[in-house]
């Protein structure tokens, strides 16, 4: 009889602890799910600042895509950029940094670095891969446009405080490994909590002779068969007696006491109390980990006014190893800089020029402009083309001035022509420096366009001369036909180049009866630039300045230069003498260190910039 009750209450037992282990797994699934997202809020006392820098490590506190929300008063922005060149582009302004996020989850860490009280407004700046402007309220999905780290820039125009009344919401861990193993726990026991309630067969039963087969005997011969009844053999049981339930003899002699039974009971209780126990701390444990997977561990005494944080080594890691501009970028730089020569060459004004042209290229037609303006029939510079773009050249240089470099062949352009772009500052955007038209049937060596090296002028590693001696032999070169770089640096068959200005000097002399004429071409230092090939040598690209100097060989000479350089100068004759000025710009492929080949002359033109009477 008490067995009949102890297997009772511990089916019941178990079917309960089952509906709660089930009822915890499918809750985990439900009413007790985590929130998809979490969202921190900006402290409302933040300070004010021209400008609020979002550390690149908040777009990936959480996989998945994060959400900001900003309001703010009138118009403001907000660009996507690298981390140092956010930080480059801040410069010495008083900003905030959005650092991190609180222990629970619920507020935005800001970090204010005092500093210049206004900056340039950062919109149109070059730095930017892309800009989200707004007016009061602004939902962005942050999202990265390349691989990498980036930083976002928050300001208005740089004069006023950027708004500060910021949400960030991050996508947040809703997986519950538990649920899947309390459902499945939950369910055993409940079948076996509902197998101990069906009851066992009695012995015997089912039997039609009432068990009457375990009392058969023999008679055995010799025996008095009146009043005699045979002994039952040891351990039988007559029919219908008590032996309908058995009796287990228990190893242990202490079980078979008074005490047994409620020795199994508490037995049993405990059991079910630790597991019913167990399965609370596993709920709830679930629900502390899926807490704190909503909010980035904070280092201890962490808070809203602590000292800004050096830039992360993470990106300082990786920054020279990123190009300077990403594809994007540099087509937008481009197709501004095409525009504005487009531009300043319909108008013949060079100041529409100034926005996106600077240098050589903007001396040069400035120049143009003069002289077509005054001679009609004089040849304009070739156009500025960003529609067909052959390929790019990006410096991982990740220190300013940076230059890069593009190859493009569109209308108008007879041959392909290498456009240089100089970004000299953060806050200043790349200009177009130099056009220089490829020499004919001439190839462009293969530069990496995920990003390469660019040497200084100076620096020879790995290269047969540097770049300023490369630019320097050229000189030498286009001066002098008995150059001792005539074998050392040379030009293909079909580009006249050299062989061109060679003459040109040889025909003025021999032409000029009345006057004596010098020649020089030397090297602008400041406008070289060096980019590492894929064979290891390298592309130099610069300005040689030409210079053209007559002096009449005697007393009433006179000399006379063209209408070109009549319009420079004011006049056609002079017995004084005179100066023509040419910029030349020019590409020379130096090979790697160890190489037999000779430089050869890649790029070339000229555009005259000046003229003069002594």
């Amino acid at each position: 009889m008490i067995g009949n009750i102890l297997r009772f209450k511990t089916a019941v037992a178990l079917v309960l602890l089952g509906l709660l282990t089930l009822l915890a797994g499918i809750g985990q699934k439900t009413f007790w799910a985590p929130a998809e997202t979490v969202t921190a809020t900006a402290p409302a006392d933040a300070a004010a600042a021209p400008l609020t820098v979002f550390d690149e490590k908040l777009r990936t506190l959480h996989g998945g895509t994060v959400k900001i929300k900003v309001k703010g008063e009138g118009s403001f922005m907000l660009a996507a950029g690298r981390p140092d060149d956010v930080d480059a582009w801040v410069g010495p302004t008083a900003h905030n940094t959005v650092s991190g996020v609180s222990d629970d989850g619920k507020a935005l860490q800001l970090t204010h670095t005092d500093g210049e009280a206004t900056a340039p407004s950062p919109a149109g700046s070059d730095l930017w891969v892309t800009t989200e402007n707004a007016s009061g309220d602004m939902n962005y999905s942050w999202t990265p446009p390349a691989d990498g780290d980036w930083s976002l820039l928050l300001a208005t125009d740089g004069t006023k405080p950027a708004p500060t009344s910021i949400t960030m919401t991050f996508p947040n861990d809703t997986s519950t490994p538990w649920a899947i193993p309390f459902m499945v726990l939950g369910g055993l026991l409940i079948v076996a909590g509902a197998a101990l309630l069906v009851p066992k067969p009695k012995p015997g039963a089912g039997n039609g002779k009432g068990g009457s087969r375990g009392n058969r005997f023999r008679h055995r011969p010799g025996a008095k068969a009146a009043g005699r009844t045979p002994a039952a053999p040891a351990g039988d049981t007559a029919a219908g007696t008590t032996s309908a339930i058995p009796t287990v003899e228990p190893k242990d002699p202490a079980e078979n006491s008074a005490a047994g039974p409620r020795t199994a009971r508490r037995r049993l209780r405990r059991s079910g109390a630790v597991l019913a126990v167990l399965t609370a701390s596993a709920v709830a444990g679930t629900g502390v980990a899926a807490q704190a997977s909503q909010t980035p561990a904070q280092a201890p005494g962490t808070s809203t006014s602590a000292a800004p944080a050096p830039p992360s080594s993470a990106a300082a890691d990786t920054a020279p190893d990123a190009p300077v501009l990403i594809d994007v970028q540099f087509r937008r730089i481009l197709e501004q800089a095409a525009g504005a020569v487009d531009a300043g060459d319909a108008a013949k004004d060079a100041s529409k020029l100034e926005p996106r042209v600077a240098q050589t290229e903007l001396e040069v037609r400035t120049a143009n402009y003069k002289i077509r303006s005054q001679v009609g029939s004089y040849e304009a510079r070739m156009p500025v083309r960003a529609t067909k773009l052959l390929t790019t050249v990006v410096t991982s240089k990740r220190s300013w001035p940076r230059s890069v470099l593009a190859v493009t062949q569109g209308e108008g352009n007879v041959v392909p022509q290498l456009l240089t772009l100089t970004q000299p500052s953060p806050r200043e955007n790349y200009k177009l420096v130099a056009t220089t038209p490829l020499q004919p049937g001439t190839t462009f060596p293969a530069i990496a366009r995920d990003g390469t090296e660019t040497l200084a002028p100076s620096d020879k590693s790995g290269l047969l001369y540097s770049g300023e001696e490369a630019l320097a032999g050229l000189g030498d070169r286009l001066t002098s036909a008995d150059s001792a770089f005539k074998d050392k640096l040379v030009e293909g068959e079909s580009s006249p180049y050299i062989a061109d200005t060679l003459a040109y000097q040889t025909d003025a002399v021999n032409s000029g009866v009345n006057g004596t004429f010098a020649f020089t071409h030397k090297v602008v230092p400041e406008s070289t630039v060096v980019f590492r090939t894929a064979d290891g040598g390298a592309l130099v690209l610069g300005r040689l300045n030409f210079g053209f100097d007559g002096t009449p060989k005697a007393s009433g000479d006179k000399l006379t230069i063209g209408d070109d350089a009549a319009a420079l100068a004011g006049g056609k004759e002079t017995s004084t003498g005179m100066v023509l000025n040419f910029a030349e710009s020019m590409a020379v492929y130096v090979p790697p260190a160890g190489s037999t080949d000779p430089m050869k002359l890649i790029a070339a033109t000229r555009g005259l910039v000046g003229a003069s009477f002594k």
